[in-house]
């Protein structure tokens, strides 16, 4: 997995291309992420390490280009615990597309056998008595979020690789007595942290970067496996009085590591505060501040810094991310740009000729040109080799990255995806270059929709002989830039009904707080003007997500609703499922071969 440095640009490419293997037995995991082997044992990672100063701030979860992970490759690491294999046959009382069948695939726990991760979890030397390497062990101190994945996960086996005790962190061989989760009918955990490679101390014994252990899964009628004679209390459970460190700016403040140190406990109920404690956001006795229900709303008195309102964090701010009317970050209340006297944008932005200067501001973003854009046929840079038909007003392409995969279904033996040749996942893009469809002119729109209906007609027709049918969306984004208009086009088995499709983009949807309505073409014409999200189900109807000023919607949310939908939640990047140009000609010309008596340009 990743440890602390950024991965090499050769060793993305080959992870992208072939799906983790690097070399011969070799294979990287995902940055985060739960596999399954053949024998049923559940294995998670999480790569990287941990910066206190950029795990909640950062908008996206940090790939392998960066050594960094965030709250929200944590939020993938466990929502990804949530799912286990799909039904692979069809029984009496389930079917694939079924909401009975969807339920199936979800895990009953998030509990995982094996955990792999970089960093420390924080206290893990709490109550041991296991001789620790150096004193300062570990370096650097654990990190909560690792404590958090425990809590929730309940690791049988919990893997450390990085973090030593002195002052270049080289990793060394420590093993923990066994914790044990009271709660969970005597669940049992092993904490192992891995030496580095090759590496002799300068005393002690030999360290060791590998270690020998034997598991088998454990289902429902596995008897509870006996307690110990070594267990300890449980770091993750029990109060753990620490030194107080520094304050934040919510009048908490954070704990320093506790080498080791053994530290007498308060009396008190296990998992609970002792009875002098009160927590310092609302005087309560029952809980700790980490805990407490009333941290996430702000203080009495507290004014958001960007729209100047109480009721919410900066980070929650709904106009935190508005934009000006020149496409520049919105300015904050009383700004006043000194070039042109607008309230609407910065100086930098400021399209006013005295506004340039001397290295003076840049120019306001410019829409993407044809020579740029990805999807003009003008565009020297355009995939061609992916395209498979092209009419009098559109083209129809397989995508970069689809989501059906081809030269690598024997990796997701358990996904529900048809057998369309090719894969069948396609875009149908107006070859003239539009932003959205809803902004293509009245007076011109009709051909280019037409075109397109057709189009749709035809792929539903070819899906139908392999036993799927479309699923279409679009993302209607307008933005400074703008983009070209297309149709995505997945196939998904017809055993998976269209009410279960809109089930599973409103579910996912309310998760983001992405609401869902009707759409009537008829009752909405001219709404060029507005941002959306839409989704046509194989049935023909539709439904429609608005996208809100200021509220950024998540480009890939269709694919991440479908990849979810159909079994292989490993394949929501595309860039993760790119391949080889060999092997996209290959796609291109099965799908043109089967597409050939249902294109609507050849007839």
């Amino acid at each position: 997995m990743q440890g602390e440095h950024p991965l090499p640009a050769p060793v993305i490419e080959k992870f992208a291309k072939t799906s983790g293997q690097l070399s011969n037995n070799v294979f990287l995991l995902h940055k985060s992420g739960v596999m399954t082997t053949a024998q049923g044992l559940r294995i998670a990672c999480l790569g990287g390490i941990y910066d206190a100063n950029l795990y909640s701030v950062s908008e996206s979860a940090h790939g392998f280009t960066s050594p960094y992970f965030t709250s929200l490759t944590v939020e993938k690491l466990l929502a990804n615990t949530m799912t286990k294999s799909a039904p692979t046959s069809k029984t009496k009382d389930t079917s694939y597309g079924s909401l009975a069948a969807i339920k199936a695939s979800t895990a009953s726990s998030q509990y995982i056998d094996v955990l792999l991760t970089n960093p420390f979890p924080t206290n893990i030397t709490a109550f041991s008595s296991a001789p620790l390497p150096m004193p300062s062990f570990p370096s650097p101190p654990g990190a909560e979020p690792i404590s958090e994945v425990v809590r929730r996960t309940k690791p049988r086996y919990h893997f450390v690789a990085g973090g030593g005790g002195n002052s270049d962190d080289v990793p060394l061989f420590w093993e923990r007595e066994p914790i044990v989760w009271e709660d969970e009918s005597g669940r049992v955990m092993r904490f192992v942290s891995l030496g580095s490679f090759g590496r002799t101390p300068e005393s002690g014994k030999k360290q060791r970067w590998f270690y020998a252990f034997s598991i088998a899964p454990q289902i429902s009628t596995t008897p509870a496996p006996p307690r110990p004679s070594n267990a300890t209390k449980n770091p993750f459970t029990e109060h753990i009085p620490q030194k107080r460190g520094f304050h934040g700016e919510d009048g908490d403040y954070r704990w320093g590591g506790q080498g080791n140190k053994r530290i007498r406990t308060e009396p008190g109920e296990p998992g609970k505060p002792p009875p002098t404690y009160k927590c310092k956001i609302c005087e309560s006795s029952d809980h700790f501040i980490t805990d407490c229900p009333d941290r996430a709303k702000p203080k009495e008195g507290y004014v958001c810094r960007v729209c100047q309102e109480t009721g919410h964090f900066v980070r929650d701010c709904p106009v935190k991310n508005a934009v000006g009317d020149t496409g520049g970050k919105k300015p904050r209340e009383g700004y006043v740009c000194r070039a042109c006297g607008s309230e609407n944008h910065y100086i930098q932005d400021c399209p006013s000729a005295a506004a340039r200067g001397r290295g003076g501001p840049r120019e306001p973003p410019k829409p993407i040109a044809p020579d740029t854009c990805w999807f003009c046929l003008s565009n020297p840079n355009l995939a061609k080799h992916l395209i498979v038909s092209i009419g009098s007003e559109c083209y129809v392409t397989l995508p970069k990255g689809q989501i059906i995969p081809t030269h690598t279904a024997s990796d997701y033996p358990d996904a529900r995806v048809s057998n369309a040749p090719g894969g069948g996942h396609v875009l149908i893009v107006p070859i003239t270059h539009y932003p959205t469809y809803a902004t293509i002119p009245s007076d011109l729109s009709g051909p280019i929709v037409e075109e397109t209906e057709k189009y749709k007609r035809a792929l539903h027709a070819m899906f139908a002989k392999h036993h799927a049918h479309p699923v279409c969306f679009e993302v209607g984004r307008l933005s400074a830039k703008g983009g070209h208009a297309h149709w995505q086009v997945i196939p998904v088995p017809c055993t998976i009904s269209p009410d279960t499709i809109v089930d599973a983009f409103k579910t996912e949807g309310e998760h983001l707080r992405i609401d869902f309505e009707d759409f009537d073409a008829s009752a909405n014409a001219g709404t060029g003007d507005r941002g959306y999200f839409k989704v046509e189900l194989p049935d023909g109807r539709q439904i429609v997500h608005w996208l809100k000023d200021g509220v950024p919607f998540p480009i890939q949310f269709g694919r991440q609703v479908l990849v979810a939908l159909l079994g292989m939640p490993e394949r929501f990047d595309w860039k993760e499922c790119v391949q080889s140009d060999g092997e996209d000609k290959e796609d291109a010309q099965q799908f043109k071969e089967a597409f050939k008596p249902f294109d609507p340009s050849l007839s």
